[in-house]
């Protein structure tokens, strides 16, 4: 899967400025899929509508430049549609929170405790919202794609939980304050 392919499917869903797309796969339901870069959604965008796939209007607005709306036509529909045939490639996941983690022995206790905390609340915010979102949700895919993320977070918050005490008696008792840590991994950047 590609951009183009991720672009005709927020389309399939509804019009779209390629801001509104950008902000999708970024902040919104479509960022779990695929990388989409800002560079890279205004040329997929382009490379669709010269295709055929998608067409384009402009909608003017208030003391504001004219916007460009993109919507999926007859032909992109079914290019999209083609795609979704394809076999999916396996699931990427990446953690700079898990290199943390692996290598907790080398670092303080005080600093796993923080991340540990840190990262469960961050968890308990994006369970909240999943939840939320569920519940105005009346599409049936969408509510399977939520309740599969809605599971992987909340096997992750249950297992840190569960866990979090074995790697913070692996640390080392604060040898660095955090402040010191801080400084370290600042100077690393």
């Amino acid at each position: 899967m590609n951009v183009k392919i991720l672009c005709l499917g927020i389309l399939h869903f509804g019009d779209a400025t390629g801001y509104e797309i950008r902000k999708m796969t970024q902040e919104g339901r479509f960022g779990h899929f695929i990388e989409a870069s800002y560079g890279s959604i205004y040329p997929a965008l382009i490379a669709l509508e010269k295709e055929g796939l998608v067409v384009s209007r402009k909608e003017s607005q208030a003391g504001r430049p004219n916007r460009k709306v993109y919507s999926i036509n007859e032909a992109g529909r079914a290019t999209f549609v083609a795609a979704l045939y394809n076999k999916p490639r396996d699931d990427v996941f990446k953690s700079e929170f898990l290199l943390v983690m692996l290598c907790a022995e080398l670092v303080s206790q005080p600093y796993i405790t923080k991340l540990i905390d840190d990262r469960l609340n961050h968890l308990d915010n994006h369970i909240a919202q999943m939840r939320d979102v569920s519940e105005d949700c009346g599409h049936a895919c969408s509510q399977f794609v939520l309740g599969f993320g809605l599971a992987i977070y909340e096997a992750e918050r249950k297992y840190l939980a569960e866990h979090r005490q074995n790697l913070e008696t692996i640390a080392k008792p604060a040898a660095l304050s955090l402040e010191d840590g801080a400084e370290l991994g600042n100077a690393a950047e």
